[in-house]
């Protein structure tokens, strides 16, 4: 009698495909968590198990150890913010206004600033730069009367920046890259008195110019009249003489009689020596 012959098992074989697709599947979990993509314009800060570790890591691919370090991303581009304001001025007035601040966050102080102050990006305006920037506008605004203020605004702005960069410079998160002030807002009785004081600066400006030209014509005049002589006196009339004048001035210096011109025949008259014409 025959033994039947057994068809070959492949069960075993067909094992093995979900322990190899789970094997694969864990390989890629594990890589998607070991490369990261830093995008550009900003920069990684990596923390291990909590503690932050090594240097910011650069825009592009990167590496990390799964499960056991985290990422924190920081941008570093230029940012815009606005912020509405209102402070006192020396002679106590309240004025409002918008200080728009742009300022970048420095690449390789990412660790310092999450080891410190903020460990999110969207904390370093109201934790780093705001607390600045209001101080150095209260501060500045401080020194100055209101009509000061509203005359001299472009120049104002420029010393609030310096002193926005100074008081950040101070920590070294940040660099501040501009700052405009816009849109002063002040009681409507006190600007029609600042337009009133800048009327009356721009007549007495007005009045002191022609004040120093009026001046300077009389000291022009003054001089003038030291250097005229007789000499002098007689050049200008000859100059200026037309040919058919009667009489003339005699020459200075000729006598105690001066000299006439009578129909174009000049004539002396009686000197010393003699009195008959040339």
């Amino acid at each position: 009698m025959q033994t039947p012959i057994r068809p070959i098992n492949n069960d075993n074989g067909n094992a093995f495909l979900p322990l190899l697709g789970f094997v694969v599947a864990v390989a890629l979990i594990l890589l998607s968590q070991t490369l990261f993509i830093v995008p550009a314009g900003n920069v990684a800060v990596v923390t291990t198990l909590g503690k932050v570790t090594g240097e910011s890591r650069p825009a592009g691919p990167n590496f990390k150890i799964p499960l056991v370090q985290n990422i924190t991303m920081f941008d570093i581009k230029t940012q815009v913010r606005p912020e509405e304001f209102s402070s006192l001025t020396k002679d106590l007035q309240v004025i409002e206004a918008t200080a728009t601040i742009k300022y970048a966050v420095r690449p390789n102080q990412a660790g310092r600033i999450f080891r410190s102050i903020a460990t999110a990006n969207q904390q370093i305006y109201g934790r780093i730069i705001q607390p600045s920037l209001l101080k150095a506008l209260k501060s500045v605004f401080s020194q100055y009367e209101l009509v000061t203020i509203a005359s001299e605004w472009n120049s104002i702005s420029e010393i609030v920046q310096e002193k926005v960069s100074d008081e950040l410079s101070k920590f070294g998160y940040v660099d501040v890259q501009g700052l405009d002030l816009t849109g002063l807002r002040i009681a409507e009785e006190y600007r029609a008195a600042i337009e009133q004081k800048q009327i009356a600066e721009q007549r007495l400006l007005k009045a002191r110019t022609e004040v120093r030209i009026a001046d300077q014509e009389a000291k022009r005049y003054e001089t003038l009249n030291k250097s005229l002589n007789d000499q002098v006196l007689y050049k200008l009339f000859l100059d200026k003489w037309d040919g058919t004048t009667t009489v003339v001035p005699g020459l200075p210096g000729g006598g105690q009689a001066p000299p006439v011109i009578v129909q174009g025949r000049q004539k002396f008259g009686v000197s010393g020596r003699s009195g008959e014409p040339v």
